[in-house]
This record gives structure tokens, sequence and C-alpha cells, in this order.
């Protein structure tokens, strides 16, 4: 699920952007893989985005560390880590699309 999700942002973004996945635990490739994997595609500045809706430890903790950790072994390399999806309009938006029922704004 989240290599097919990799690929359709991929898609979206088009080939200027890198984008590649990786796993906290339990599977590869790992974080630290992940990283490495774009910065030999030529990235120069990773955003991690937790692949997850609540802004949990994993989120907030666990998977900036291990960034952080990953980071450390390509000086010169930006990075961050964004926020969690959390709450947001697309979501609510997608949410509806599956159930079958217009949103108030769709009405409209």
């Amino acid at each position: 699920m989240l290599g097919a999700m990799a690929e359709l942002v991929q898609r979206q973004l088009g080939a200027a952007i890198i984008v590649r996945y990786a796993h906290m635990e339990l599977a590869e490739p790992s974080i630290a893989e992940g990283f490495g994997h774009c910065v030999e595609a030529g990235a120069d500045e990773i955003i991690a985005f937790p692949y997850m809706l609540s802004p949990g430890k994993h989120s907030t903790r666990d998977i900036p560390r291990l960034v952080a950790e990953a980071a450390a072994s390509h000086p010169g390399v930006r990075y961050h880590v964004t926020p969690a999806f959390g709450v947001h309009e697309k979501l609510g938006e997608i949410i509806a699309e599956r159930a079958g029922v217009l949103t108030v704004s769709q009405e409209a």
C-alpha cells in the first residue's frame, strides 16, 4: 500500500521531485534506507511525511528521531519531517466520496 501511494504521488508530482517510501519498523526499506535512496537519486533536501492519521508518538517522536539519525550519514542534505495527516478538509471529502454522499459544498 505504501509503495502504491508513493508511485501515485510520484506520478502526480512528476520527475522533477524524487518520491521514495520507507517503513519505520518491521518492513523494508527502513527510514535510513529510504533516506539513502533519495540521496542516491540526487535529492539534496528530504521532506519526510509520516503516512499516519494521528499525531501520535511514532509521528511526533520516533520518525523524526529516525530521520535525524539517517540524515547524520548524509552531511549537507537538508531535511524536515511534516506533521501526520491530522484533520484536513480533503480527508473529509474522501470519506464522503467513499461513503457515496455529497458534501454541503457539492450540494450547492
